[in-house]
């Protein structure tokens, strides 16, 4: 897994997560056993939601992910992370996803790693 750990760490949306359901407001924690990846994702339009992926071994995941929005509607998709590790040492994942379920598009964001003292 060339060294990434993604357990017990949080981020927030950095780009591309001013609309939808998805914001800034939308807070996702990881946890990890091996190169098993999972998490869990609420805030802004979300009401709950749910991931689960695979660690490569350059540290990218692959996943699959689920939620129920503000307006009782589930939505689903894919979604590719590759890490970049910022100077600080927090992660920072540059991510290529596809709503397949509740929608038919993709798109691109990143989500940071957010400091330990927030």
């Amino acid at each position: 897994m060339a060294g990434f750990d993604y357990h017990d760490r949080c981020f927030a949306g950095v780009v591309n997560y001013d609309d939808g359901d998805l914001t800034g407001d939308t807070s996702f924690h990881y946890r990890q056993q091996g190169a098993v990846v999972w998490g869990t994702f609420e805030g802004g339009g979300v009401q709950y939601g749910t991931l689960v992926a695979r660690v490569t071994g350059e540290g990218i995941l692959d996943m699959v992910w689920h939620y129920l929005n503000r307006q009782n509607e589930f939505v689903g998709g894919t979604c590719r992370s590759e890490p970049e590790i910022l100077p600080d040492g927090r992660y920072r994942l540059h991510e290529s996803w596809e709503v397949t379920q509740g929608g038919n598009f993709s798109g691109k964001s990143v989500i940071e790693e957010l400091p330990l003292d927030v």
